[in-house]
């Protein structure tokens, strides 16, 4: 258990206003900074503490979270002439919860570390409605003793937050999620056009895709294995993922074959098609 000091939170805007509204709920209370004063009006009417800059936050904050634009405003709102480690006690822990680069983290942590402060990366994954609902994925890089004092006001923001392993692996694992989500992104796209030039309503098969998404987990249902390496034939899950391959690739040819008769361009699915199987791990079907 934490001594309950307050939580700090720094950046209010469209993820830090409402992870910060969850926070309102911990006992030691909640000092927010923001540079746009009237971005903390509404914490505040609702028993926030509303500091003029980061060095403020610190005087009182034992865990501070920050939700700032970029690396730059980072660096500044930690190491900077009004920032954190002005005035942060030993023992504090610094979240941050802007994507930025795996490296920042890596190098702001070492300057914290002189000062006996802790710095996590610990980025967020799961949009505003998930800040909202206090149902955040997020993602821990850092020491584990720095994961568990952070983990325990933060059990109102996340329902799931994980120890990434050390600094800058939270960052890492964050980007390797959104690369599957901002390709699967482009693939949306790309089956919209198959769909839109075969005359399919796109708006009823974007209800279907939810609809089955919401059941089968989505792409990352198939993220099962902790290792890439091909699949051995006397493993588990070697069967598990050639059916899958089976069905994949009969769907993606009869996908790739739809869109030729169309003249639809298809790279991502073309592209798909050749290194599905390989990417499961099990090689390709031999017919």
């Amino acid at each position: 258990m934490t001594d309950q000091k307050a939580v700090g939170f720094i950046g209010l805007g469209n993820m830090g206003a409402p992870m910060a509204e969850r926070l309102l709920a911990w006992p030691g209370g909640l000092v927010v900074c923001d540079t746009r004063p009237e971005a903390a009006e509404k914490l505040v009417e609702a028993g926030a503490t509303l500091a003029d800059s980061p060095a403020e936050v610190a005087k009182t904050a034992g865990v501070i979270g920050i939700t700032v634009l970029n690396d730059e405003q980072v660096k500044s709102v930690v190491s900077g002439p009004d920032g954190i480690l002005q005035t942060a006690a030993p023992g504090t822990v610094i979240a941050i919860h802007s994507t930025i680069g795996p490296q920042t983290a890596i190098d702001l942590a070492a300057v914290c570390a002189k000062s006996r402060v802790e710095l996590v990366d610990a980025p967020v994954s799961g949009g505003a409605p998930g800040a909202q609902q206090g149902k955040l994925a997020i993602m821990v890089g850092g020491e584990r003793s720095a994961y568990l004092q952070l983990k325990e006001p933060y059990a109102s923001v996340s329902d799931m937050m994980v120890h990434a392993g050390p600094v800058g692996a939270g960052t890492r694992m964050k980007l390797a999620r959104n690369l599957l989500h901002f390709i699967a992104f482009t693939a949306t796209t790309e089956a919209a056009r198959l769909a839109e030039a075969a005359g399919i309503d796109i708006a009823k098969l974007g209800k279907v895709v939810r609809h089955t998404d919401a059941i089968t987990g989505g792409p990352g249902a198939i993220m099962l294995r902790d290792t890439t390496a091909p699949i051995d034939p006397d493993d588990f899950w070697y069967g598990i993922f050639t059916h899958v391959r089976d069905l994949g690739e009969k769907d993606l040819a009869l996908a790739l074959q739809l869109g030729a008769e169309l003249g639809v361009d298809l790279p991502l699915g073309h592209i798909s098609l050749d290194r599905f199987a390989d990417g499961l791990g099990v090689g390709k079907a031999k017919q």
